[in-house]
């Protein structure tokens, strides 16, 4: 299961990667993690192999909670079409643009949103999905100016 998460590493690459990652130098943890590449590790870009021992540093140092997380996330991902998927990346690409400070904003709404309770959370969600699409346009609008004002 590890290693269908770390087939999800590519999103991460870093594409200013030059050189390649010696398989010898990889501890045994990581080789025995990252054993189905063994036989292409050689062929594979550098910037790729890089993804990987990254991919496969996080995961060993994950507790056993936060692997079971990453797993069901990796399920979730699995379960998504193919059109779903590149929401999900061009969604990716567009935070990955933003400011830092509006990064961090996302972030702090996100957590705050994950700390309701889960019926809080629900009746949130039930009301986004009864506005109109004029209503939501009109609240996005709203939190912008809020944004502004506070200097956001």
């Amino acid at each position: 299961m590890a290693l269908l998460v770390l087939a999800v590493a590519p999103a991460w690459a870093d594409s200013t990667a030059q050189s390649g990652v010696d398989w010898n130098s990889l501890p045994p943890g990581e080789q025995k993690l990252l054993s189905r590449f063994h036989d292409q590790w050689q062929t594979l870009p550098a910037a790729r192999q890089q993804v990987l021992e990254r991919g496969a540093q996080r995961w060993l140092s994950m507790t056993p909670e936060q692997r079971e997380g990453a797993k069901a996330r990796f399920q979730r991902w699995k379960q998504l079409s193919p059109g779903e998927r590149q929401v999900v990346r061009e969604r990716w690409q567009k935070f990955r643009a933003l400011p830092p400070a509006e990064q961090q904003r996302i972030r702090a709404s996100f957590k705050r949103f994950h700390q309701l309770t889960p019926e809080q959370r629900e009746r949130l969600r039930k009301r986004w999905r009864e506005l109109s699409p004029e209503d939501r346009a009109m609240m996005r609008e709203r939190w912008r100016q809020r944004r502004q004002e506070r200097g956001g």
